[in-house]
C-alpha cells in the first residue's frame, strides 16, 4: 500500500492552511509534498514553491493524522488528531484510539492562528500535568526500589508542539529537568498520584524499544544523560515569553516558540455563524463524538477487513480504497482530499472497539486441567508484552520437575478483539431502530476476536471468530419517553419481508449461513416483536430462503430463563446451538495460508443489542477461545477459573464501549461479563445506568442524532434548521417521501367513493389542528386531494398509517383562493424568514348538508344518533355534535337546520419541497422548488379544476361574480406573526432551547 502521511505539522499561511509531512524524526519534508487549503474557496493545492516567507515565525501544531474537512454552509473547519494512544498491534502493525481533535477554521488567517495556539494550550497543559506525574511517580519507585507496568500512555504518544523552523534542531537538546521534589508535589498536587501501579516508569527512563512501541518518535536511549538540555517556551500571560523549564517527560516535546496574537476561548474561534443555527453546538458535538476514545485507526493495518480478508502486502491502491465502505465513517468528510488527489493524507477510522490482551498458559499434565501463571489485564501491558524484547522473555519452553512426574510447558498467547460499527442507519438507541428500505439494521455491529502467539508469527496459527448484531430487521419505533417504550410498527407486511430478506441476504452474501439469536421476552411490551421477527424467520425459510438456504433461528428469553441473576444459564443457549457454532467453526490462516474458514456467523440481539447481547456474545466466544485452545494442545475452563478474568475483562470493555456510542452510558450488567457473577451492587448500578440512558434519551439524542448524520453526509445543514425549529432530528432512512406519498395514495383509496371522480393531483401539507382557522396550533400534517369534483382534506394518523377524518369541499362551492407568506412562528431565522414560509387559503361556501366530515372512530357503530334518535347511513346530521360513530356525517359548524350556507376557509401551509410528497394525475414534474413556486403551483391546480367545475355546471363559462378569486396578500405576515406571539411562548421556546440545545 501507499505511505500514509503519518505525522504532519500544521500552521497558518497568508492565503490558507498549510499541511507539512514531517518524519518520525521531526525532519523536514520536501515542499512538494505539502499542501495548502485556501480560506477563501476551501480549495486543495500543492505547495509548488519553497516555504513561505515568514515560515520561522510560523506558530505550527503537530499531527498524527488528518479525520477530513468539516464544510458546513460557507465556513470549513480542518479537524486533524493531536492526540492518540495505541492500544494494540497485529503483526507488528500499531492499531490506535483518537483521544483527542483539533478543529481549525479556514475562514482567515488569524482565526486559523487562534485555533492553532489554543490548541496548542491545550496540548501543553497536558503535557504538563502527565509529566508532572511521571515524574512523580519516577521518584516513587527510586526512593521505594520497585517498578510498575502498564497504564495510560497517552501523554507519551500525545502529537508534538513544533516550530516548523526548528525541525532539523539535535533532540538532544530536548530533555526534563526537575523543578520541584518529591514532597512539593506530593503536598500541593496530591490528586495526580492515584495510578501508580498502572504506569510502568522506571527511574532509567524510557527504553529504546518501549518508546518504538508506543509510535514515539525519537529512538534516543534516554537512560544516557543529555547535555545541552533546554527548556520548553512558554509564554506569560501579559505576552512577553520568558524561558520556563517544564517536565518534559513526553520525548515527543520538543521546542515550543509562541508568535504574538491575543489567546481566545473555543467560542471565539467557533464564532456563530447565522446562516447555520447552532453552529457552536454542533462544532462542540463534533469535537465532543470524535474525542469520545471509540474512533480506532491504523497506517498499516485494514482494521474495516476481518484479519483472513487483509490486503495483498504488495497492493498499490491506498488504504481508503481497499476499506470497506459500510465502516469509513469519515469517508464524507475526507471526500475533498481525495477529489484534489491528495489520497496520501486520507486515513480511514472505524467506530467501534479494539482491546488486546497477552496470556500465559502452563500445561499441567499431572492434573489434565492447564493453568493461566502469567496475563495482563490492561491493553498497555499487552503491547510491552509483544515488543520484540519482552517476547525474549517468554518463549515456549519444555521442563521436567523434579519429581519427573512429566512435561511442563508453557505457551505465550494474544487475544485481540476488534468490533466495527456499520455507518448504514448508524445513530443513537431510540433515535434508530429496526431496518431500513436497503435491509441494514440499526446498531450493525461485526465482532472478531483473534488468537495467535505473542510472536505472530507466519508460522504460528492465527485464529479469527466472527460475530454481529444488530436491530431486529422490522419497521418499527420506539419513544424515547418512556422507560419500557411499546415498540410501533409501520409499512405493510410485504415491505416488512423485502426489508427481512434483504438484511439476511446481504449477511448470507457477506458471511455464509446465518444462525439468529433473538433475546426479547416472550411477555410484556416486547413479546409483540419477537412474535413479528419469528413469524418473518419462518415466512423467509418457508419462501427458499436465499439461494435455497435458510437460516437458524432461535428465540431465548433471556430475562425469564436468567431469573434471578443467574446469567450462567445462558449456558443453555450455548448448548442449544453448539451444533451450528462447531458446523461453522472459526477461521485459521497458517504461513499466509487459509488452512480454515468460518462458514457461517452468529447473528444475536436483544431490543437494544447491548446487555444481553453483550453476555451471549462473550459466551459464544468463550466457547470458541477453548475450543481454539485446545486444538493448541491446552484445556481452560473460562467460565469457572478465576485467573482467565482478562477474558471478561475485554469483553466487558467491549460492551461498555459499544453501549456508550448508542445508548450513551456503560453497559448494563457489565459486572456479570466482567466477574462471571451478579450481585444486588451490579443491580443497583445498572438501575442508575437506566436513569442516565432515560436523560441522554430525552435531552441529549437528538441532536448528537442531528450531527452524526451530517458528519455522515446523510443529510445537509438543513438539518439543524429542523432541529431548531422543534428541537428534534429526524429519521433519515425513512425516506419521508415516500411515506408521504404512500399516504396519499391511502387516502385516494379511503375516501374517495365516486368512481366518476377522477385524481387530479395530492399533496401533503400542514394545516391548523382547527378548521375555520389560520393560527391554532400545534400545526398538524395532512394530506390534500383534488379530484376533478371536489377537494378532500385529510386528517392522517401518521404512527398507524389510517385516515382520522376527512372533509370535502365541492369545488362549485370554492369562492376565493388567497396566497402568500405564512408565517406562523417568530423563533429561528428560518421561521422568519417570509420566503420559506408560503401557504395558501381556500374560502368557499357551505350549503347546508353539502360540506361533509367524517371520522375514522375504529369501532363497529354505523350510525350517529341525533336527539336520541339514530340517523340512517345516508342521512345527514344538522344539529349534534360529533359523536362515536364509526363513520359520522355532519355539516361543518352547522348550528341550525334553517341555516342555508356560511362561508369557510381552510388554511394550508407547504412543507419544505424536498421532503414534500406530491402526486399529479397530470404528471406534473414538481422537483426543485422552492416554497413559493410550490404554492403557486398548487393555487394553479385548483383554480384550474374549480373553474372547469363551475363551467361543467352551469354549461357554459361562470358569470363573473361566481368565479374564483385569486389575491396574492400574506396570510400572516412576519410582523403579525411577531404581534401574535405571546411571552408564554417565548418563555416556552427558550426554556425548551436551553434544555435541548
Amino acid at each position: 500500500m501507499p505511505g500514509l502521511v503519518r505525522k504532519l505539522a500544521i500552521y497558518a499561511a497568508i492565503d490558507g492552511l498549510i499541511l507539512q509531512p514531517i518524519s518520525q524524526r521531526n525532519s523536514a519534508a520536501t515542499a512538494a509534498s505539502s499542501i495548502c487549503i485556501d480560506y477563501n474557496s476551501h480549495a486543495i493545492s500543492p505547495v509548488l514553491h519553497e516555504w513561505p516567507e515568514g515560515r520561522g515565525n510560523q506558530v505550527s501544531l503537530e499531527a498524527h493524522g488528518i479525520v477530513g474537512l468539516l464544510s458546513i454552509a460557507s465556513r470549513a473547519y480542518l479537524i486533524s488528531i493531536s492526540r492518540r494512544k495505541q492500544v494494540a498491534q497485529i503483526q507488528g502493525k500499531p492499531i490506535y484510539v483518537i483521544q483527542d481533535v483539533a478543529l481549525i477554521p479556514l475562514t482567515s488567517q488569524s482565526e486559523a492562528k487562534i485555533a492553532i495556539s489554543e490548541a496548542r494550550d491545550k496540548l501543553r497543559q497536558y503535557i504538563e500535568e502527565e509529566s508532572l506525574e511521571a515524574t512523580a511517580e519516577n521518584d516513587f519507585l527510586a526512593d521505594d526500589g520497585g517498578s510498575s507496568h502498564g497504564g495510560d500512555d497517552a501523554s507519551l504518544t500525545s502529537p508534538t508542539i513544533v516550530n516548523p523552523g526548528d525541525d532539523n534542531k539535535d533532540e538532544g537538546d530536548k530533555t526534563h529537568k526537575r523543578t520541584t521534589s518529591v514532597v512539593e508535589d506530593v503536598i500541593s498536587k496530591r490528586g495526580a498520584y492515584g495510578r501508580f501501579a498502572d504506569k510502568w516508569f522506571s527511574k532509567g527512563g524510557w527504553s529504546t524499544d518501549k518508546r518504538r512501541t508506543l509510535g514515539m518518535s525519537s529512538e534516543d536511549d534516554l537512560t544516557k544523560p543529555k547535555a545541552n538540555a533546554k527548556p520548553v517556551e512558554e509564554p506569560k500571560s501579559s505576552g512577553e515569553r520568558t524561558a520556563k523549564a517544564v517536565n518534559a517527560t513526553t520525548a515527543d516535546a520538543i521546542e515550543i516558540q509562541d508568535s504574538e496574537f491575543p489567546q481566545q476561548s473555543e467560542h471565539a474561534v467557533l464564532e456563530e455563524d447565522f446562516s447555520v443555527p447552532l453552529l457552536s453546538k454542533m462544532l462542540r458535538t463534533t469535537r465532543l463524538l470524535l474525542n469520545s476514545r471509540s474512533f480506532f485507526y491504523s497506517y498499516d493495518y485494514d482494521l474495516s477487513h476481518s484479519f483472513t480478508k487483509q490486503p495483498n502486502a504488495g497492493s498499490a491502491a491506498p488504504l481508503f480504497k481497499q476499506f470497506d465502505r459500510i465502516f469509513f465513517w469519515n469517508r464524507h468528510l475526507s471526500t475533498p482530499l481525495v477529489d484534489a488527489g491528495h489520497q496520501n493524507f486520507v486515513l480511514p477510522l472505524l467506530q467501534g472497539f479494539v482491546g488486546q490482551r497477552t496470556f500465559t498458559l502452563q500445561k499441567q499434565s499431572s492434573t489434565g486441567q492447564d493453568a493461566v501463571v502469567d496475563a495482563l489485564h490492561n491493553t498497555d501491558e499487552a503491547v510491552i508484552a509483544q515488543a520484540p524484547q519482552a517476547r525474549k522473555l517468554k518463549t515456549p519452553v519444555e521442563e521436567i520437575t523434579p519429581e519427573g512426574v512429566g512435561a511442563v510447558a508453557t505457551q505465550n498467547f494474544v487475544l485481540t478483539l476488534i468490533s466495527r460499527r456499520s455507518t448504514e442507519r448508524a445513530g443513537l438507541r431510540y433515535l434508530r431502530r429496526g431496518v431500513d428500505d436497503s435491509g441494514h439494521a440499526a446498531n450493525s455491529i461485526e465482532t472478531e476476536q483473534m488468537l495467535s502467539l505473542s510472536s505472530w508469527g507466519p508460522e504460528e496459527k492465527i485464529c479469527s471468530f466472527v460475530q454481529c448484531r444488530g436491530s431486529i430487521p422490522l419497521f418499527f419505533s420506539q419513544s424515547p419517553y418512556s422507560f419500557k417504550p411499546v415498540p410501533v410498527f409501520y409499512g405493510t407486511p410485504s415491505a416488512n419481508q423485502a426489508a427481512f430478506r434483504q438484511h439476511f441476504a446481504t449477511l448470507m452474501s457477506r458471511y455464509g449461513n446465518v444462525q439468529a439469536v433473538s433475546l426479547v421476552d416472550k411477555h410484556g411490551t416486547e413479546n409483540r416483536i419477537g412474535e413479528e421477527y419469528e413469524k418473518h424467520a419462518n415466512t423467509f425459510n418457508d419462501d427458499g430462503g436465499v439461494d435455497g438456504k435458510s437460516i437458524g433461528f432461535t428465540w431465548f428469553d433471556f430475562h425469564n430463563i436468567c431469573r434471578g441473576m443467574r446469567f450462567e444459564n445462558v449456558s443453555v443457549l450455548i448448548q442449544e446451538i453448539g451444533s451450528r457454532l462447531s458446523e461453522y467453526g472459526w477461521t485459521v490462516v497458517q504461513n499466509d495460508t487459509t488452512t480454515k474458514e468460518q462458514g457461517g456467523i452468529l447473528r444475536t440481539n436483544c431490543m437494544d443489542c447491548l446487555d444481553r447481547t453483550n453476555v451471549v456474545q462473550s459466551a459464544a466466544a468463550r466457547w470458541a477461545l477453548e475450543k481454539q485452545l485446545a486444538d493448541h494442545g491446552f484445556m481452560v475452563d473460562l467460565q469457572n477459573d478465576p485467573t482467565t478474568s482478562w477474558f471478561n475483562q475485554v469483553w466487558a470493555d467491549n460492551g461498555d464501549a459499544i453501549s456508550r456510542q448508542y445508548a450513551g452510558t456503560a453497559a448494563l450488567k457489565g459486572d456479570y461479563t466482567r466477574t462471571r457473577k451478579r450481585n444486588i451492587t451490579g443491580a443497583l448500578n445498572d438501575f442508575s445506568l437506566t436513569l442516565n440512558r432515560y436523560y441522554n434519551n430525552i435531552f441529549g439524542d437528538y441532536f448528537t442524532q442531528a450531527c452524526i448524520d451530517f458528519l455522515l453526509g446523510r443529510t445537509t445543514e438543513s438539518v439543524f434548521e429542523d432541529f431548531e425549529e422543534d428541537m428534534k432530528s429526524k429519521d433519515l432512512a425513512m425516506d419521508m417521501s415516500k411515506v408521504r406519498q404512500s399516504a396519499i395514495e391511502t387516502c385516494r383509496k379511503i375516501v374517495i367513493e365516486d368512481l366518476s371522480e377522477d385524481l387530479e393531483a395530492g399533496w401533503t401539507l400542514l394545516a391548523p389542528h382547527d378548521a375555520n382557522t389560520l393560527r391554532s396550533v400545534p400545526f398538524e400534517e395532512c394530506v390534500l386531494l383534488l379530484t376533478n369534483a371536489g377537494l378532500y382534506l385529510c386528517r392522517f394518523d401518521w404512527s398507524i398509517e389510517k385516515v382520522s377524518e376527512y372533509t370535502k369541499i365541492d369545488l362549485q362551492n370554492v369562492t376565493a383562493i388567497q396566497k402568500g407568506s405564512y408565517v406562523t412562528s417568530t423563533f429561528t431565522a428560518k421561521q422568519r424568514d417570509e420566503t420559506r414560509n408560503f401557504g395558501f387559503i381556500i374560502k368557499y361556501h357551505a350549503p347546508s348538508g353539502r360540506d361533509l366530515r367524517r371520522i375514522n372512530t375504529r369501532s363497529l357503530e354505523n350510525e350517529k344518533p341525533v336527539n336520541g334518535k339514530p340517523v340512517g347511513d345516508g342521512q345527514i346530521a344538522r344539529d349534534a355534535p360529533d359523536s362515536n360513530a364509526a363513520l359520522s356525517q355532519t355539516p361543518q359548524n352547522s348550528k341550525t337546520s334553517t341555516q342555508l350556507e356560511q362561508t369557510r376557509l381552510l388554511a394550508f401551509k407547504v412543507l419544505s419541497p424536498r421532503s414534500s410528497a406530491v402526486s399529479s394525475g397530470a404528471g406534473r414534474e414538481l422537483e426543485h422548488q422552492d416554497e413559493k413556486e410550490l404554492v403557486y403551483t398548487i393555487c394553479e391546480e385548483i383554480l384550474r379544476a374549480a373553474t372547469n367545475a363551475k363551467t361543467f355546471n352551469a354549461g357554459e363559462q361562470a358569470p363573473k361574480s361566481e368565479q374564483v378569486q385569486v389575491e396574492e396578500k400574506a396570510i400572516i405576515s412576519l410582523a403579525d406573526a411577531r404581534k401574535s406571539t405571546t411571552y408564554l411562548e417565548s418563555i416556552g421556546h427558550s426554556i425548551k432551547r436551553l434544555v435541548w440545545a
